[in-house]
């Protein structure tokens, strides 16, 4: 039986927006607080009907290999068996925005 191939359905905020996003891989960043996301996946242009919100979020990324996030903009990672319709939307709900925490504590040298 063939291995099927991974696919994940990314959700962020960023400056009041909302990004669903779908690519190949996902992972750790080398850059501290990051998510990599790479390999974006869109939709074919197969017919007539084109998606204004999947282009606009096509035309953002165009020519980008890879992506960073930061992990607190992360809201959900999912393992997708079908590819949906990326898109950016505005973030409704409270205009209150939780400030990033602190991922890394560096240690106090003044001890020693």
């Amino acid at each position: 039986m063939p291995s099927k191939k991974k696919l994940y359905k990314i959700t962020f905020s960023n400056q009041g927006k909302l990004y669903e996003l779908y690519a190949k891989e996902v992972s750790n960043s080398n850059l501290l607080g990051f998510i990599e996301i790479e390999s974006l996946v869109f939709g074919e242009k197969t017919s007539l009907v084109v998606d204004p919100s999947e282009e606009k979020i096509k035309t953002e990324f165009e020519g980008v290999k890879r992506t960073y996030v930061p992990m607190h903009s992360v809201l959900r990672i999912d393992e997708v068996d079908e590819q949906g319709v990326s898109k950016v939307s505005k973030a409704e709900g409270d205009n209150v925005t939780q400030m990033p925490n602190t991922v890394f504590v560096p240690d106090d040298k003044s001890k020693s």
